[in-house]
């Protein structure tokens, strides 16, 4: 399966999204708090009595409003508010160590549904009602057919129950999320800002786009857990797109995210984003194709960031090593060297924010109620830990905090910040030298640096190859014969991870941060990847897949009737 890690996806839908947000205490009881707890107990009492009886249940509601503003060309194209309540019922039927959710049967463990938007208990409760009891009808059914299965399937290697016990939890947060959006000024800005791109004929398509929303998060379980959590994120995207003569499509993108609207940057630096990103597609449209290439490369801390949340990150997700279908790269390497020595990894949701950088992947409590917590998942080199939601796995019986999730779809072991440090540094400034070096001690005509990434994904079942694709967008070739840098484009990292990671020779001594937003089995939730600059002995890389379209025949409005490509002539 494809796990997607992009700098921020462009659409229109309101995203709501758990990052802290200026906030206002409040006093008033929570009807819709109130109302599910009192609906829990009552299904709670009432289904005791079934046969097969749940043994867990538990109602999780979203509360979310939002703002989405789309501009092009100086005008606003999409200009949306939205507010909605969507309710997940999830019930387990069996006992801790068997249960409907075993194996290939976990989408059985919840249903979904929107609640009504107004505070009526009686309406909520309806609806809560009639999710429960289509929730049991399914995971009473499951249950049944995975004791069949456990019958007459052979014996799996993990026996680790399929639920585990942890303290509840009852905090309830108070105060309201507030972001006062005034939305015909950021209509009128963004209009402003997108007009920048009309004087680029080289950009074929664009859009800058405003996302705000507020969330309040609620979660109440037959454990006795109680949540109530507020949160609120801005994000702004810059994007644009061209062709290049052979048919490639390129894109550069800009973003921005914070938890109010004050941290977002002026107009003016917005501005200088739209040409900066012009530039770079001018760049990118003229510079050479890259070949497949396997030697020296020097990695950016942003993109050896993201390079370690997809080689191997998604591998230490706890689930991976428990399902006999993924490829368990590093499920019986705990206490065994997976990565040089000099490397410390970590993944740290309790982390707001590092050198005064706010970090995406940051939460109080995942969402199974577990509180966040601090992994040491490599050390020195030496695998130590998992990545775990409330499955466990063999010899980590317990939820370190990692069980997260989008709205609708069950929660596995996922990354919050995960962060790459090193003991063997040299100063940034240094690390050329060192990648030229290297470079001459191969005797390869040129090495490649890579600046920036847009995002990745990585295959880690088994019936696949265990590799991983990085998708560069600012990519040079350097030469050690002191030419200049050269810009190239059309080329992909690809590799395995277990060669790939014991490749790195040294790192920069400063971190960089990529923010994002990742997707797998569980939905897309909001990351953050941390890094130093990296100097791999090699890497290897190939050719991007391109279309077959030409770049526009008819030049843009405004720039001459010259046509921007060549147009083939006939002859007889």
């Amino acid at each position: 399966m494809n796990r997607n890690f992009v700098r921020l996806t462009i659409f229109c839908a309101l995203i709501f999204c758990a990052l802290p947000s200026n906030a206002v205490t409040t006093t008033h009881p929570d009807v819709l708090l109130q109302t599910m707890r009192r609906e829990l107990e009552r299904a709670k009492t009432s289904l005791a009595k079934a046969d097969p009886a749940p043994y867990f249940l538990s109602y999780s509601v979203s509360d979310g409003s939002g703002t989405a503003i789309v501009a092009t060309s100086g005008s606003i194209v999409s200009s949306i508010s939205a507010h909605r309540r969507e309710a997940d019922v999830m019930m387990r039927v069996g006992s801790p160590a068997l249960d409907n959710t075993h194996g290939q049967s976990r989408a059985t463990g919840i249903t979904s549904g929107s609640l009504p938007l107004r505070d009526d208990p009686d309406a909520t409760a309806r609806v809560l009602w009639e999710l429960t009891n289509r929730e049991y009808e399914q995971a009473a059914a499951a249950f049944l057919k995975v004791k069949t299965n456990q019958a007459v399937q052979s014996a799996e290697e993990d026996k680790s129950p399929d639920f585990s016990q942890e303290t509840p939890e009852d905090h309830i947060d108070e105060s309201v999320a507030t972001l006062a959006l005034d939305q015909r000024n950021w209509e009128d800005r963004l209009r402003r800002v997108s007009a920048d791109f009309r004087k680029y004929p080289e950009v074929y398509a664009s859009a800058v786009t405003l996302q705000t929303g507020t969330t309040r998060s609620y979660l109440a379980n037959s454990e006795g857990t109680n949540l109530v959590q507020p949160s609120g994120i801005v994000r702004l995207i810059i994007q644009g797109e061209t062709r290049a003569d052979d048919g490639t499509n390129l894109m550069r993108i800009e973003s921005f995210q914070g938890t109010s609207l004050a941290e977002l940057p002026s107009e003016s630096e917005l501005i200088a984003r739209v040409d900066k990103v012009a530039a770079d597609l001018k760049a990118l449209r003229a510079a050479p194709e890259a070949e497949p290439y396997a030697g020296p490369a020097l990695l950016s801390g942003r993109a050896a960031a993201v390079f370690f949340h997809e080689v191997l990150g998604h591998r230490l997700e706890g689930h991976r090593q428990r399902d006999e279908r993924e490829g368990q790269t590093f499920t019986k390497k705990v206490n065994q060297q997976v990565l040089p020595s000099f490397l410390t990894v970590v993944d740290d949701p309790t982390l707001k924010e590092l050198n005064g950088v706010r970090l995406a992947g940051h939460y109080d409590f995942d969402d199974e109620g577990v509180p966040a917590q601090r992994v040491v998942a490599v050390d020195n080199g030496i695998l130590k830990n998992f990545l775990m939601s409330r499955m466990p796995i063999m010899n980590f019986s317990n939820s370190n905090g990692h069980g997260r999730r989008q709205t609708g779809l069950m929660p596995t072991g996922r990354q919050g910040n995960l962060i790459v440090t090193s003991t063997k540094t040299v100063k940034d400034s240094e690390m050329r030298q060192k990648f030229i070096d290297e470079i001459k001690r191969q005797g390869k005509p040129y090495g490649l640096y890579f600046d920036d990434i847009e995002g990745g994904f990585t295959l880690t079942g088994r019936a696949q190859p265990q590799a991983f694709q990085i998708i560069p967008v600012m990519v040079y070739r350097v030469y050690p014969d002191g030419r200049p840098d050269e810009l190239v484009r059309g080329v992909d990292i690809v590799g395995t991870p277990l060669l790939s990671l014991n490749n790195i020779i040294v790192t920069g001594d400063t971190l960089q941060i990529f923010n994002g937003i990742c997707g797998a089995e569980s939905g897309q939730v909001p990351v953050a990847a941390v890094a130093p600059s990296m100097l791999f002995s090699e890497i290897e890389v190939q050719k991007r897949q391109k279309g077959n379209q030409r770049p526009p025949i008819l030049p843009p409005p405004g720039f001459g009737d010259a046509p921007l490509a060549a147009t083939p002539v006939a002859t007889q």
